[in-house]
């Protein structure tokens, strides 16, 4: 059995503002090393939570440990070990690139020489070297994100708290974004990320926790949330669609649960499948009978389906229209 001490570790971590329940008897713990996601809408708790992990929120029940030590009792251990990352650029307009991180460099107690140091390191890591002395008032909302995520370094934290990071970026900037994080955990972080993307946390995380209402509703890595929401599906495409029903009728004997589907638009027979070992099979079958086939594709479940199989911040129409987008073009295998 491993001894390593986890990143974090919670129980019933509780906040409540105003008689509502942000955060409600959360429990989670996120192993040292590799990339954790929070997962769920906006008001899921997400945020909330953080905040109390990161000792810039009381608890008002539960506990909850960083590398060992108490959130509350040991607030200053624990901001030692710590980056945050927020929702919004904390950095400030008027002053330069540099100034900015030089400034974090010096409110931990590093000499001026060292911060300079320091704070040219991580510009050139972040591709804001050529911008070093430009007024950060001018720079972009990617710029700034690079920025801010640069200044949570400072300290080389074990744990880096990214909330919600690629909100507002363009699909460039958050490919870069993607890799820094990457690059964080190959050099040792953990990394704790939240976030409304799915394709993020599908990208990105070692392991994922859905968040709905304050509640953790599920947790587990990527393909075991998505095991967990249902069959894959194989599509296949006939080189005559008016072969289709007797497709289905040999079809059906293989299929978890016995009643293929036929996308007569596209010409397609969509099969549930529980996995696909019975996939050879079913072409010998098609082939015995002469029916020819143009296409075979396996398409899994997707976070897409998971997250609106477990959460109710979304208009339940969308998980009809998910699947219907899957069974109509066959995307996302």
């Amino acid at each position: 059995m491993s001894t390593t001490v986890p990143a974090i570790e919670a129980r019933g971590l509780t906040k409540e503002f105003g008689g509502r329940r942000a955060v409600d008897a959360v429990d989670l713990v996120v192993p040292a090393g590799g990339v954790f996601a929070l997962l769920g809408t906006n008001g899921a708790g997400k945020t909330t939570t953080v905040r109390m992990l990161a000792t810039l929120l009381r608890p008002d029940s539960g506990d909850a440990r960083i590398f060992g030590h108490d959130v509350v009792a040991e607030a200053t251990a624990v901001r030692s070990l710590i980056g945050v990352t927020g929702q919004y650029a904390s950095v400030d307009e008027d002053l330069t690139a540099r100034e900015n991180l030089m400034i974090f460099g010096r409110l931990i107690g590093s000499s001026r020489r060292r911060a300079r140091i320091r704070a040219d390191e991580l510009l050139d890591e972040f591709g804001l070297g050529a911008v070093a002395t430009r007024r950060v008032g001018h720079f972009s909302g990617g710029m700034r994100r690079r920025l801010d995520l640069a200044a949570s370094l400072i300290t080389r934290p074990r744990l880096l708290f990214l909330d919600e990071p690629t909100t507002g970026l363009d699909p460039r900037t958050r490919a870069q974004m993607w890799q820094t994080v990457r690059d964080m955990v190959t050099s040792g972080s953990t990394v704790l990320l939240t976030t409304q993307y799915l394709d993020e946390a599908d990208e990105l995380a070692d392991h994922i926790a859905v968040m709905d209402r304050g509640c953790v509703v599920a947790d587990g890595t990527a393909d075991e949330l998505k095991a967990g929401v249902g069959d894959m599906s194989v599509r296949l495409e006939l080189a005559d669609a008016d072969e289709l029903a007797a497709a289905a009728e040999v079809c059906a004997p293989f299929t978890s649960s016995g009643e293929p589907t036929i996308a007569r638009r596209d010409g397609v027979l969509v099969l549930p499948m529980a996995d696909i070992d019975p996939l050879a099979d079913i072409l010998g079958a098609l082939r015995a009978r002469g029916l020819a086939l143009t296409s075979v594709n396996v398409v899994r479940p997707t976070l897409d389906e998971v997250f609106f199989a477990l959460t109710d911040g979304g208009d339940p129409t969308r998980t009809a229209s998910a699947t219907a987008e899957i069974d109509s073009t066959g995307v996302r295998a």
